[in-house]
């Protein structure tokens, strides 16, 4: 599986951006499919994922409310719709995809896309 996010960019604090990664391969739709950061000196954190079927999701306590992940099967893409932005947002953001089961928020994906710049401006 190759994937491919795009969608970052520069925001100031409160506004929005939707990241989409489209990923390779007819086997998409089996896929747990999900996202993770990387700010500066600190380690990768997951932000969110979705099950293959997309009944099942799981949040980071700080982007609940604000962030929704979603994917469209018909289109090989998983999409994460970042609202009311805040500095502490700022980060690189990578998809992932993973053939285990959604079932923590301590998912962890086999594949990995190349990651999109997320800035926030205060």
């Amino acid at each position: 599986v190759q994937l491919q996010a795009s969608g970052g960019g520069l925001v100031q604090t409160g506004g929005s951006l939707r990241l989409s990664c489209a990923a390779s391969g007819r086997t998409f739709s089996t896929y747990t499919m999900g996202w993770f950061r990387q700010a500066p000196g600190k380690e990768r954190e997951f932000v969110a994922a979705m099950s293959w079927s997309g009944l099942r999701t799981y949040y980071t306590d700080s982007v609940k409310g604000r962030f929704t992940i979603f994917r469209d099967n018909a289109k090989n893409t998983v999409y994460l719709q970042m609202n009311s932005l805040k500095p502490e947002d700022t980060a690189v953001y990578y998809c992932a995809a993973g053939q285990s089961p959604l079932r923590s928020p301590s998912w962890v994906g086999d594949y990995w896309g190349q990651g999109t710049q997320v800035t926030v401006s205060s």
